[in-house]
């Protein structure tokens, strides 16, 4: 049960809570159900689903379909540079995996078209992958590669780092890339995907990256919220005048 403190009941509950994250369980492990804590704590439910709430936005906890809630595991924190999924993950220490989902020949939209610097119905290979961390869903992401550029990448092996088959089969190194990333619900497609819950946040990038010759790739990326954090250097810029 939870003591006379002045502190509201799921502010006591969420620290109790919390007691029990940093010292009993591991990552990935099921919490009580809410059931269980009303009867532990002796709280309504609303207060039990008032404190696991806190602690998912604060990350601590994610809710997983069909299971329930669990631990989170420590975010996966990456610095803002040019590198494929599988460099990043490695270098942090993670190993990454990859399941190809789709690939095929697509005529560009305008969108991707205006990317690239192609023409609207040019052919483009476009694949969808989902990159994992340590067996677990991080992101999902569809990628679109010129075909006259890459006339047979759909016949590489496309669970690794694709940069690494451009370099290695086509000569084409990927020097530089411009990213938009902005923030999204996952929604019902990638919730069952990334095994979230479809209210739960993702991190979605649009980057064409670029060789020496132009453009030559778009992808657009869509980050477990729960699993991944940016870290990045600022610097001030001139005074206003």
């Amino acid at each position: 049960m939870l003591n006379d403190s002045l502190l509201p009941k799921h502010a006591q509950l969420r620290a109790a809570l919390l007691r029990t994250i940093d010292e009993e369980l591991q990552p990935g492990a099921m919490i009580p159900s809410e059931r269980d804590l009303t009867v532990r704590y002796d709280v309504s439910r609303a207060t039990v689903r008032a404190a696991i709430s806190s602690l998912v936005n604060e990350g601590r906890l994610t809710t997983v379909p069909g299971r329930g809630t669990v631990v989170t595991r420590p975010r996966v924190e990456s610095n803002l540079h040019l590198a494929s999924f599988t460099q990043d993950m490695r270098q942090r220490g993670h190993r990454p995996s990859t399941e190809v989902l789709a690939c095929a020949v697509v005529t560009a939209g305008e969108v991707t078209a205006k990317a690239l610097g192609l023409t609207p119905g040019d052919r483009l290979w476009e694949i969808e992958r989902l990159r994992l961390a340590d067996d677990e869903p991080m992101a999902h992401e569809i990628s679109w590669y010129p075909e006259a550029v890459f006339p047979a990448l759909g016949d590489e092996d496309l669970n690794g780092s694709i940069y690494a088959v451009l370099e290695s089969t086509y000569g084409v190194v990927i020097t530089d890339a411009h990213q938009t990333t902005w923030a999204e619900q996952a929604g019902p497609t990638y919730a069952h995907l990334l095994e979230v819950a479809e209210t739960a946040p993702v991190m979605a990038f649009d980057r064409v990256g670029s060789s020496s010759e132009g453009p030559v790739e778009q992808t657009i990326s869509r980050y477990r919220g729960d699993r991944y954090q940016l870290s990045m250097g600022l610097q001030r810029g001139p005074s206003a005048r």
